[in-house]
């Protein structure tokens, strides 16, 4: 492909390396480092002029040093006289601080917040999937194009669950129930969703079962699982509502703090993630996680958006 540059963030490079690879292409030079003071120097270590420049980097890690690296990477394609940077952002950050909650009006919008970092750096189009929000679009003044994981859950779970005609897709949460009902239709089977009431962030109350899952096996799907509470909690409550065994399906696997423990101690048959977020760490201390790769959708976005052709086809498509 003429014209066209990708550069990786030190966020997941093996996610970038994917990418690279699935278009043919080499990713471009880049040093990253740190200076003593721990501020951030980005050098781009070839010419960018007139170029079509994408730059991966997730949301994970080291978030806000992440987000930084990100931001200057942009600006140094930006005034380098690139023609046009897209941010490549598998996970967005700060996707869960998108209103205020009714408790404290002082909370800050944080998503809202990054969405003018980019812009301001020099962004000119986002890619990114399975916002938490996908209002977050409409924080943006450029374009952004919001990927979905949908596609290539649902082939995961062709292949790998061999019961799946009689299972029923839950959500951990009422947020959720959009996502699980779109895929429920998809699969033709039911749905269940649980409802929770949190007293503070990150620490669930009490759940409530709305379904029937007697007998069947409950896959759980949700956008996102950071310490794991709300799903091990759902994973409990579908086993004793008389679930025959439950599945996580994730597509952003954050796991931090106590997940992993966590996961090993519930009854998952096994909790599936993409790979928007690096793995294999995790994978060494807990053998329920399994992977989906995702980086074709995001390597046939990039391809698409290079080429000015439409992206709508891999909302419901997983590319070959």
């Amino acid at each position: 492909m003429p014209n066209i540059k990708i550069f990786s963030g030190s966020s997941h490079p093996d996610l970038s390396q994917k990418i690279a690879d699935r278009l043919g292409l080499e990713l471009g030079k880049v040093v990253t480092k740190k200076f003593s003071n721990q501020e951030t120097c980005v050098e781009i270590g070839e010419s960018v002029r007139g170029e079509d420049v994408y730059i991966v980097q997730s949301g994970c890690g080291e978030i806000n040093d992440n987000l930084m690296e990100l931001l200057i990477m942009i600006n140094a394609c930006k005034i380098a006289s690139a023609s046009r940077v897209t941010a490549v952002i598998p996970c967005f950050p700060y996707a869960r601080q998108d209103k205020k909650d009714k408790v404290g009006s002082r909370a800050p919008i944080s998503a809202k917040l990054v969405a003018n970092m980019l812009s301001v750096s020099g962004a000119d189009h986002i890619i990114t999937m399975d916002l938490h929000a996908s209002q977050i679009q409409g924080f943006f003044d450029i374009p952004v194009d919001n990927l979905y994981a949908e596609p290539a859950v649902l082939k995961w779970i062709k292949e790998n669950i061999p019961e799946w005609k009689n299972c029923i897709i839950v959500s951990p949460d009422a947020g959720g129930a959009k996502r699980v009902t779109s895929i429920a239709d998809r699969l033709n089977v039911d749905f269940a969703l649980i409802h929770k009431e949190r007293k503070k962030a990150n620490e669930v109350d009490r759940m409530v079962l709305v379904g029937d899952v007697t007998d069947r096996v409950a896959i759980l799907v949700d956008d996102m699982a950071d310490t794991c509470g709300t799903v091990c909690h759902a994973a409990d409550k579908l086993i004793s509502a008389g679930a025959t065994k439950v599945y996580a399906i994730l597509t952003h696997g954050i796991f931090s703090g106590p997940a992993i423990s966590r996961i090993n101690n519930a009854c998952f048959e096994a909790v599936v993630v993409t790979n928007t977020i690096p793995q294999e760490e995790k994978m060494k201390h807990c053998s329920k996680i399994q992977v989906i790769d995702i980086s074709m959708i995001l390597a046939e976005a990039i391809r698409r958006t290079h080429n000015g052709e439409s992206v709508s086809y891999l909302f419901s498509h997983v590319p070959l």
